[in-house]
């Protein structure tokens, strides 16, 4: 297992921290496991089952930013791992309107894309090439975009209606 999700007293997802984080914050008293995995952590003197999601005694009040900021690893989570124009297995990011013909740093221009068709494309527009994007690129919002790509099968339930703000058509 990769991390534990954590929630706020409101279920609210906030991050993902390493299970022996988790596991501190459960022998503080500090959360309590909402859902469990079959792995387990062990001490000298403890076994604990090691928690899948937990979730906090007390609500933590938390600043939003109010714009994610823009990362490599954001925009391959926001598109799933997808390249934009062909849909194989990205492994980098492109501006759709290049950044040499004025095109902005900003989540509506750029997109996932994999090594080929970055190569391909270049400093081209998407209507030289002929080129159309699989959907519509867009900032991703809500406390979801703290989880990042790391995925659970267990957290689904607990990130449906949060938002992930991957518009993927």
């Amino acid at each position: 297992m990769s991390g534990t999700l954590v929630l706020n007293a409101s279920y609210e997802p906030l991050c993902v921290v390493p299970v022996r984080r988790a596991v501190v914050l459960l022998l503080l008293e500090k959360a309590v496991v909402e859902q469990g995995s079959e792995a387990l952590v062990r001490s000298e003197r403890l076994t604990v089952v090691a928690p899948s999601v937990v979730r906090l005694q007390r609500y933590v009040r938390v600043p939003r930013r109010t714009r994610v900021p823009i990362t490599r690893r954001a925009v391959l989570a926001r598109d799933r791992e997808r390249c934009a124009y062909c849909e194989g297995r990205a492994d980098t990011i492109d501006h759709v309107v290049p950044r040499s013909r004025s095109g902005p740093h900003a989540w509506e221009n750029v997109v996932a894309a994999c090594a080929r068709c970055n190569h391909r494309k270049a400093d081209h527009l998407l209507t030289e090439l002929g080129w159309e994007l699989r959907f519509t690129p867009r900032a991703p919002h809500g406390p979801v975009a703290a989880v990042g790509h790391v995925r659970h099968p267990d957290w689904e339930p607990y990130l449906l209606g949060w938002g992930d703000g991957a518009e993927v058509a």
